[in-house]
Formats: C-alpha cells, structure tokens, sequence
C-alpha cells in the first residue's frame, strides 16, 4: 500500500470512520443467551437466541450479521418483526414497528444451520478410532468472520458481550464451550442438556462449542484448571502440553501482570486438518488440530515436540493479546499474531534454553518475513481492511512474522524490564476492551520516556525492509569510527522505491565496546564504537533491517566468522544470501562466509546453511543446473550428516535431532542415492510394522519416499493411507501422494481428488502438496474445477487458494494465466492472493537470472 504517511497514521490515531461492510454502531449487544441443538448424524442444526441489546441512538432499523442460516423467527422486545436477509452483505435486517429507544432491548431470534465438512462455523471432524469403526466430532472456528454461520450475532471485534451457551450432546458424548458447565441434565430422548457458565464480555470470534466421544485429563495450575480433551483413547498424549501449559501459565501471569481471568482453560485436540490455521485461541477453550497439541513418541519427531510447545505458547500468549484486551478491528489484527509470534518464541527460549529458540528466529521467521517484504506484495503491518476476502488475505507473514520481528526490535531498543512495564500498563488499562495500535505506543512511551511512534510508525505504517550500510570504518583514538546510512532492501524494483525509516541499531567491535544509534536517511553519518577492530553492524540482529558492509568491512567479518556471536552468525548468513538475491553484492560474499561454517559448528548454522542451499537449489530445477548443482550441495551436506550419524543418540540435543532432520530431508528429495535407498528399505518394513521407522527420522524419510516414488510406489503409499486409522498418521499420508516428481503419479494423485475417498480438509491438503512439485498442472487442473476445489475449501480461503497454487511455476504463461482466472473469479478487493503469487514468479526468475553467474562459477572452482 502507497498511501501517505499522514493518511495512514489517522487510521489509528482517531476513532475510525466504519470500513465497507462494518456494521453500524447504532445497536450493540450485551449479553447473548443461545441454545443449540446439532444434529451431528443429519449435519443440520438448531438454534434460539435472546440477545440483550444497547440500543445508543433511536432506530427503526437494527442490523446484525447472518450466514447460511435459515431465520424461522425474528422478534423485538418479544413481539414478531419483520426480517430480511441480505446474503452477499451477511447481514440481517430487522425493520421495527416504530423507532425503538434508547436504552436495554431485547431481539430474539430462532433459526437452523447446516454442520459444515470444513473448519469454518460450526464443522464436522470425521476420523477413524483404533477398532475401525467411523466417528464424528463437532467443533467450531469463528476467527474472523463466521460466528454468524452458528447463530446471528454482530459479528465483529468492537462489539464485545457476554455469552451463555445451552446445548445438547448425546448421550454418552462430551460438550465443551469456553467456561465450564453449570449444569448437565438427562433428557427424554436419551441427549444430554449442557448449561455453561457465563462469560466475561469478549468478542464474537472468540466463543466455542464442541462436542463428541472425548476425553478430558485436567491439571490445577495458579487456581486454573488446564485441560486436554481428545478423542477416546490418546489424552495422555496431551502430557506433555498440560505440563508446558502449566509453566507457561505461570510465565504470562507474570510477564503481563494481570492473572488468567478465567476458570479453566481447555486444550481441545480436533483429529482433522485445515488450510487456513493449525489451532484458535477460543477463550478459554483454545481449539489445536491434534499434530499441534497431542505428542505421539512413535510416530513425532523432537521437532514437532517443539512445534507443539510454541503453538501451546502462541495460543495461551492470544488470552491476553486478543482476547482480554482485542483490536477493535481487522486493520491491527497484528497486535493479535505479531505479539503472539512474538511471546511463543520469548516464553520457548526463556522456558527451554537449550532449543536457543531467540538465534533460530533469525534464520526462521526473520527471513520469511523479509521474504515477501522485500516484494512489491509488501503490505504495511496496519492496513485497511474492508471485505471478508481482506480479512482473511491479513493472516499472513507480514502480520504474524514482520510483527513479531518489530515487537522484538522495540523490546531490544527499549530494554525488557521498561518494554514489560509498557505492556502490563496496556494489559491493566485496557482488559475487556477494544484496542488501536496507537494505544500501544502511548503505553511504551510512558514507560520508557521516549516517543516510541517515532520509530514504531516507519515499520508499522509503511511496508518494506529498509538496508543499513556500512563503510569506511578507521581506528582513532582507540575508537572505531565508520559511516552509517538508511537505504531500502528489495527483490523486485518496485521495492526498491526509496523510503525512510528511523532505524535502532546495535554497533559493536568484535572484542570491544558496543553502542547503538538510529539511522535514518541516506546521508551518511559517523558513528564511534569503543576499540579497533572488526565491526559487527546489527550486533545480535535485534533490529528489522538488512545490513551490508563495504569491502574491508565484510573481509573483516569472514576473516573473525568463528569470533561472531551465533546470532551475528547467522544474522549474517541471511544478510548476505539476501543482498546478492538482491543484486546489491555478489554471491560470491556469501560463498566465502559459508566456507567458514566449520563441521563442528552450531547445528543451527546447518540448518542456515541447508536452508540457503535448498533455496538456490529450487531457483534452477528443471535447469541444465540442477544436477551439478545438486550434486555440489550433497557433497556438502553429506559429510554433516555423517558426523551426527543417520539415527538418534541418546541423549542428543534436539538441535542435533532436527538438524538430521533437515538433512535427511534435503538429500533424501533432491535424490541421493543412500538416502533414497534407506527410505524405500525402511517404507517397505511398514507391511509388518507400522513403527518400522524410527521416530526421529520419520518425516523425512516418509517425504524422501514419496518425493522419489514410482507409480508402483505411489500406489503403495496410496494403500497406507487409505489403510490407516490414526488421523494424524492419515493426513500425513494423504499430504505425502502429492510430493511425488513422476507426472504420472502426480496425475493419479489428481483423479483422487474427485473422489471422496479422504475428507475435504485432506483433498485440499493433497492439492496443495501437488502444486508443490507441479504447480502448472495443479493450477491447471483447479482452474478447470473451481466448483470441485471450492467444496473443499474453507470459505475464508477461496479467494487465495487456486491463484496460489501457481505461485512455484517456472512457466512464463503462468502470471498471465493467473491475473486473468483473478479477473474473472474474483472481485477486485479480493485479488491480494494473485498479487502475491505474480510477485513472487517474477522475484524467483529475477533472482535466479541475477545468481547464475556466481552460482556457474562457484560449480567451475
């Protein structure tokens, strides 16, 4: 978005003008009083509801949100009103008699629904327990914009109010909501009548209702009673997040100084998939497909166990940021992701410091968020929502990893101890609220004295990854002296277009002292720093922002690499992969500073050092390149993975664990030959033993096997996952027919799809893993059955799913192919997905024409 500076920062100083679609404020609710009644067998359900409401200004009008459902009942203060539904606008209209006033009302409603196969409303979960035999949960996600699909409701942040919940389970089944139940009574027809407690004011998006054959393992933490509910037979899987729930409960009480307000707080483990979210914050009854939340030693490696405890930390992190204190709209959904990004990795590094969870961000997230930043489908932290599409085009890297990169920055320039202090002052003024960013920034410039928004504003309000340059460093005096200047980092020339931020920034030398200053402009300045010798620009990577050195300075840097802290390490791996991505400097940089990453060194530099490699490996696939350059890679990687050794130790680190991990997993599927060899030796033991492949390993050799898979192979591991019953075990499987690089398996992988031989979230998983190997097919063949792909598709993510299915393609048609399915698929306001998937096919062919020298000549050394 390029609009001014100004015009942006009215948008979060001042109470906003209503987006398109945006309710008016004229009725609010304040306490919602619903009853519901599934019918998980029919997939229908019932509903009534009697809202008490705020009436603020006289009308004869009053306005809510509904979709797909079916009103049989609207009335006012308890008389019958006449009602209309507007179904593209999702929204109900109730015309009164006369003009109601001011003051408390109350609207009721009664309607049906229809249980949805895909997590949005209220959905089924359809799996198979261990005797064979089929079951059924129902569970709901409302973020963002479909509570109205399980009852009429104002269905949006701002309008916070209370809930009681009603509904009936049958007999023998389990119903879990967001408080506990105040009552469960025995009805004639053998259901159960659940009565839950009421809540605290909270928005729409946040209410849940599940329910189905479970089980509930509890643990009393702080007076909180934390549970884990699942399907009948695995809650002891859930151990493990009961007991990170426990600390990390502890933690945030602390940290934010304002104690979980609720009774419980339950865990609740769906056994299906989606390909919109992986787990919800509901208030107090946080839903996690189960891979996410449920550890299964025999079949999960160290590296889902840690996957398992950040998303636990993100989710509980979102009890405050989100639901105690929520953005009043859709334009700060980063205060909801980008602090709960940002806290999972906190809490994970303070609680396990052995996972150095703060230096793995910056190979991890950092880059991805550069990654589409440095795009011109960049989009600024705070931008402007208006439609649903929009909403749901917000959840993405630069909401969730930009946003946690710029809260880490402004904790390092502030310091810990005053940025917590500005955040509980925020959590203590504003719980039970609705919230604009601007509201933030004034809390930090309490507590710390010093303008935040002077910083905050350039990297919140504008999108872009700015570049700090370093150059004539001199010793006088005993000081380093060099010149500092603020530039833009981009891959594609319209990200290049000149900006200015005000950058915090850390200078140290190596061995010697340390300052910090803000950079800004393009004029150079002088900055001195204490002692002579090598200077390290960005020390410890705090700040968002690349940074690049002149000549002396990077032969400094590569000559002392060993003497670098690990994050200076890999901070500058990053850097200087980027900056020739970028044609700011020649690869060549990058060579020679990964010629100092020793065989002994942190598994993470590996893991950087993998990861860089795999990304020059994509960029020339299919290219005279790709062999030579895969070979060079395996030469490598292959002595790293035969020093770790191809099985777990015990008592391993689980860096050293997920390192093998990763190794495996690129050798394995650019085709070396053992770790093929081993991947079909030890798929082929599965006929007599399910868990014939370590658990440690298990990922990637699964994913070397089907990536390598002949068509007589594929139909091997079509059989396992029609055979399985463990539903995580099943996904993956399902996930796993479309890694295969034989067209013809890709193809018999397609014709599945027809078919309802898997459940809607896992054909939509299968496509999407198609596209990964063959992105012109799989778009090809979703363009020609939009109908078919829509059905399993979550509504939330029609608009980006078909037009980023082509995003990996090579062929030069493809952008165009793209726009005009945009064209005549999508409205206008919607094509943010496409716009994203054209830019990232032009930054993929820009950069690998700009790297092929250096790469041509590092093959011919």
């Amino acid at each position: 978005m390029k609009s001014a500076l100004s015009a942006l920062l009215a948008l979060t100083v001042s109470t906003p003008a209503l987006a398109a679609g945006q309710l008016p404020q004229t009725v609010a609710p304040v306490l919602y009083d619903i009853s519901i009644r599934p019918d998980a067998k029919a997939m229908r359900f019932s509903g009534e509801e009697t809202v008490d409401v705020d009436v603020r200004q006289a009308t004869a009008t009053i306005v809510l949100n509904a979709a797909e459902l079916t009103i049989t009942r609207a009335t006012f203060d308890g008389k019958p009103v006449p009602f209309a539904l507007d179904k593209d606008a999702q929204t109900l209209t109730l015309t009164l008699p006369q003009a109601a006033s001011t003051g408390r009302h109350k609207v009721g409603f009664a309607w049906t629904g229809t249980i949805n196969r895909s997590a949005n409303g209220l959905f089924a979960i359809d799996y198979t327990n261990a005797d064979g035999t089929p079951d059924r949960m129902l569970a709901t996600q409302f973020e963002a914009p479909d509570a109205r699909r399980f009852a009429p409701m104002w269905d949006e942040p701002a309008f916070k109010a209370k809930f009681r919940l009603t509904a009936t389970a049958p007999k023998g089944q389990r119903a879990i909501s967001n408080m506990p139940a105040s009552s469960i009574t025995p009805q004639a027809d053998g259901s159960q009548l659940y009565r839950f407690d009421e809540t605290p004011v909270m928005s729409s998006y946040l209410l849940y209702f599940g329910s189905g054959n479970l089980d509930r393992k509890t643990v009393d933490a702080n007076g909180v009673q934390i549970g884990v509910v699942s399907r009948k037979g695995v809650v002891d899987q859930g151990d493990y997040s009961l007991a990170s729930a426990s600390k990390l409960l502890a933690y945030y009480n602390d940290y934010f100084g304002t104690p979980y307000p609720l009774p419980k707080m339950d865990m609740i483990a769906g056994p299906g998939s989606s390909q919109f979210f992986g787990a919800m914050e509901n208030w107090g009854a946080i839903f996690y497909f189960e891979n996410e939340l449920l550890f299964d030693p025999k079949v999960m490696t160290e590296s889902n166990r840690q996957r398992i405890h950040t998303v636990v930390a993100h989710e509980m992190a979102h009890q405050w940021f989100g639901d105690l204190v929520t953005p009043r709209w859709w334009d700060d959904l980063w205060l909801n992701e980008g602090f709960a990004s940002w806290m999972e990795g906190k809490a994970s590094n303070d609680l396990n410091p052995s996972w150095k969870a703060a230096a793995a961000s910056i190979a991890g997230e950092r880059e991805s968020a550069m990654g589409i930043d440095a795009t011109s489908a960049t989009h600024p932290i705070i931008r402007k929502v208006e439609t649903v599409d929009q909403i749901g085009e917000a959840f993405d890297s630069i909401t969730y990893l930009k946003g946690q990169a710029v809260i880490g920055m402004l904790e390092s320039t502030l310091g810990a101890d005053t940025f917590r202090k500005g955040i509980r002052a925020y959590m203590a003024k504003y719980k039970y609220q609705n919230t604009v960013t601007e509201q933030l920034w004034e809390e930090l410039s309490k507590a710390s004295g010093t303008n935040v928004a002077t910083i905050a504003h350039d990297f919140t309000l504008q999108g872009g990854v700015p570049l700090v340059t370093l150059s004539g460093a001199r010793c006088e005096g005993g000081k380093t002296v060099a010149m500092l200047a603020q530039g833009r980092f981009g891959l594609d020339e319209a990200s290049k277009t000149p900006q200015t931020w005000h950058v915090p920034i850390r200078i140290a030398t190596i061995g010697g002292g340390e300052t910090s200053a803000i950079v800004t402009g393009a004029t150079p300045t002088p900055v001195s720093v204490g002692g002579c010798g090598t200077l390290v620009l960005n020390r410890g990577k705090g700040s968002y922002t690349r940074v690049m050195y002149d000549d002396a300075g990077h032969a400094a840097i590569v000559r002392d690499y060993a003497r670098l802290a690990l994050e200076d390490r890999l901070g500058t791996l990053g850097d200087d992969y980027a900056l020739a991505a970028g044609g700011y400097q020649s690869l060549g940089r990058w060579f020679d500073l990964m010629a100092q990453v020793s065989p002994e060194a942190s598994p993470l530099e590996w893991q950087t050092v993998a990861g860089e490699l795999s990304r020059l490996d994509g960029l020339y696939e299919g290219t005279p390149l790709e062999k030579p350059l895969r070979a060079k890679i395996a030469a490598l990687l292959s002595p790293v993975l035969a020093r770790i050794g191809f099985e777990a130790k015990p008592d391993e680190g689980a860096l050293v664990s997920n390192l093998r991990e990763t190794l495996i997993g690129r050798l394995g599927t650019s085709g070396d030959a053992m770790v093929a060899a081993r991947a079909r030796g030890y798929v082929g033991a599965l006929a007599k033993n399910p868990n014939a492949i370590p658990a440690a390993i298990r990922q990637p050799i699964l994913a070397t096997y089907a990536t390598r898979a002949t068509p007589a192979e594929w139909d091997r591991l079509y059989e396992l996952a029609k055979a399985e019953r463990n539903p995580v075990v099943k996904n993956r499987y399902v996930s796993l027919l479309g890694y295969a690089e034989d067209e013809s398996a890709a193809r018999r992988a397609l014709s599945v799809l027809k078919n309802d031989t898997f459940t809607p979230p896992q054909r939509a998983a299968l496509l999407r893993s198609i596209a990964g190997a063959h992105p012109d097919m799989a778009f090809d063949w979703a363009a020609a059955n939009k109908s078919l792909v829509d059905s399993f598709l979550e509504e939330s993510n029609r608009a980006t799913f078909i037009v980023g299915l082509g995003a990996g393609s090579n062929d030069p048609a493809m952008p165009g192919k793209i726009e005009a399915w945009a064209a005549a698929n999508l409205p206008e306001g919607s094509r943010g997905g496409a716009k994203r998937a054209i830019s990232s096919i032009a930054v993929r062919k820009a950069v690998a024409d700009r790297l092929k020298p250096a790469v041509e000549a590092w093959l011919a050394r």
